[in-house]
């Protein structure tokens, strides 16, 4: 093993050779024939056609695309770091996927395809009625993607060009951003999940090579523990503890009283949080409504519940041995020291990916893992800007313009697509210094006070008949105002830095943004629960082929075949069920061997 020092993690950035631009260049073509190739597949000239690639998508590229959305640039950059900082507990966040992945598939995509929509506040509107709900889901929605994904995305994937080749931070943004931009506008949802596709074959060969040479760099797993507890950085701040690693840093569950991940949080409001993810939101779910049938929407969701269980090993672990390798930069603590590593004065950990990259990969492996970053981010990025401009354009462009044609509607998506770009990269600079330097974090703070409200009213319109456009519409409302209180809260008082004194309200300090998340979805699905029965109960034509009790089943067995032409599709559906099964208990076993 090596400490070396944190000085000059930029200026020894070393330059590309003849191998690393070859693989580079090498990606890009093949990343661009793929998304031409995607984009000849279906008539990208319609709105189904351009929004949800014709729904004629077969299940591995949706399980490709399922993943790939979710690990972006952003999530290799912040795994990575709060592994760095706090251990494997942040691993909680991927393996809970695994759950909410298969209610996904089983229950929500049956009632949305029932339901016959194309955006999430679509299916709002249809099963309450009225506008307002609507027009409301879809501000939010444009607002977390811009706050939380592509903001996130833009300066973690600049973060890593800058420690690689040494680039300023906007530049490289903008860099990042004129590609991706015009990789959306043209090809439509198809050449996103198609490339999808290419970008998680990537991202997984150059992750898995890394985490091999960095296991190999500390004498293997069995050292890791030791070798990570004795990670501390020459520089500390004197009479404090915020410099030693985390002793629990290889469990799972954190004490529930931890300021980091409580384990009581990471069961109960981080469920909350993935609930609205992955069963909600337009990006994820865009792709599941794509899906040839319900059973392709089933494989696809098995196979990223699959994929999701990797980032533990090939991110998150390889953040840990980052520090281990080099703690004064990665773990660093005094607020001088980090400014002068990495331009943060709240900490370093955010480079932990990056800096193993440039320290540890060969000349052509380092091109590779370049077009690995790239992938991530790409897939991220095209996903957020194909998913935000559908929900502009069909839940608010539509409401003005009701007499638009599918071209005008067209045109209104990919200009949405430059103003979200915009606006992302405006918010970037707040994103240096928030959270302790932790990405992951921030992304995940700002979900909690935002996001339960929205996993409240969905459960509720799914499970629920009684429950009535009143009712959902103030349990929203409610659920916004506690939460942007505390959001506001929590940003004029940031966490203090090391050694100085913590004077933060009770509401930040003592309650846990995964704890606030759990309470705000209680607190809005109370307020739901109470207005709808004080007010008059749903339609009949609201609750018809809405809810999970009355739904009609679409396409899992194709209507009107004979017991011969049904058969492969009833074989297929046990195939996709056994898996789940087989997954299920894959999942509880890590979770029982590392909690």
């Amino acid at each position: 093993m090596e400490g070396n020092s944190s000085a000059g993690v930029f200026s020894l950035s070393p330059q590309f050779t003849a191998a690393d631009v070859t693989v580079v260049v090498a990606y890009f073509i093949l990343n661009l024939v793929v998304g031409l190739w995607s984009s000849c597949r279906v008539n990208r000239n319609t709105v189904s056609g351009y929004f949800l690639a014709g729904k004629n998508v077969a299940w591995w590229p949706i399980g490709a695309s399922l993943f790939a959305s979710s690990e972006g640039s952003g999530l290799f950059i912040g795994l990575a770091g709060s592994g760095a900082a706090g251990g494997i507990a942040v691993a909680g966040f991927e393996w809970n996927a695994t759950y909410v992945l298969l209610v996904l598939a089983w229950v929500f995509v049956p009632v949305y395809m029932s339901s016959e929509i194309i955006t999430m506040p679509e299916y709002l509107q249809r099963r309450f009625g009225g506008e307002r709900i609507r027009v409301y889901l879809s501000v939010l929605s444009l607002l977390l993607s811009v706050f939380t994904k592509i903001s996130t995305d833009l300066y973690s994937g600049a973060l890593f060009v800058q420690v690689c080749l040494g680039w300023n931070l906007y530049l490289s943004t903008v860099l990042m951003l004129a590609i991706t931009a015009i990789y959306t506008i043209a090809g439509g949802l198809a050449a996103v999940i198609y490339t999808d596709a290419l970008q998680t074959c990537i991202m997984i060969v150059g992750a898995v090579i890394l985490a091999v040479m960095a296991f190999d760099r500390i004498g293997g797993y069995h050292n890791l523990e030791e070798a990570y507890l004795n990670a501390v950085p020459a520089t500390i701040i004197p009479n404090t503890t915020c410099h030693l690693p985390r002793p629990d840093a290889l469990h799972l569950f954190q004490d529930a009283r931890s300021d980091d991940l409580p384990w009581t949080g990471m069961t109960f409001g981080l469920s909350v949080l993935a609930m609205w993810y992955w069963c909600t939101d337009q990006v994820i779910v865009q792709r599941s409504l794509s899906a040839r049938d319900l059973n392709h929407a089933k494989a696809g969701s098995v196979l990223a519940s699959y994929l999701k269980m990797l980032p533990m090993i090939v991110i998150i672990i390889p953040g840990m041995i980052s520090r281990i390798l080099y703690p004064d930069a990665v773990g660093c603590v005094a607020p001088d020291e980090c400014t002068r590593v990495c331009g943060a004065a709240v900490g370093c950990s955010n480079i932990a990916y990056p800096t193993l990259v440039i320290k540890l990969m060969p000349s052509g492996l380092r091109g590779l893992m370049i077009a690995v970053m790239m992938a991530a981010l790409m897939s991220s990025l095209t996903s957020i800007f194909n998913s935000s401009s559908t929900l502009f354009t069909m839940d608010i462009w539509k409401k003005i313009r009701r007499e638009a044609g599918e071209k005008e509607l067209l045109l209104v998506g990919r200009i949405v697509t430059v103003f979200l770009v915009v606006v992302s990269v405006v918010w970037i600079p707040i994103l240096q210094n928030s959270n302790s330097g932790q990405l992951y974090i921030y992304i995940q703070s700002v979900t909690s006070y935002l996001a339960p409200p929205v996993t409240a009213v969905f459960l509720l319109a799914v499970f629920w008949k009684r429950a009535n456009e009143q009712g959902a519409f103030w349990g929203l409302m409610v659920g916004m105002v506690v939460g942007v209180t505390r959001m506001a809260l929590d940003f004029a008082h940031p966490k203090p830095r090391c050694g100085t004194p913590d004077d933060r309200p009770f509401l930040v300090k003592d309650v846990h943004y995964l704890h606030f998340a759990a309470l705000l979805c209680l607190v809005s699905a109370v307020v739901v629960v109470g207005i709808s029965l004080l007010t008059g109960p749903p339609t009949k034509s609201q609750i018809e082929n809405m809810t999970w009790w009355t739904l009609l089943v679409k396409s899992e067995i194709p209507a009107g075949k004979t017991f011969e032409d049904r058969a492969p599709s009833l074989f297929w559906s046990r195939v996709c069920s056994v898996n789940a099964i087989l997954l299920l208990c894959v999942n509880v076993f890590f979770y029982a061997y590392f909690a």
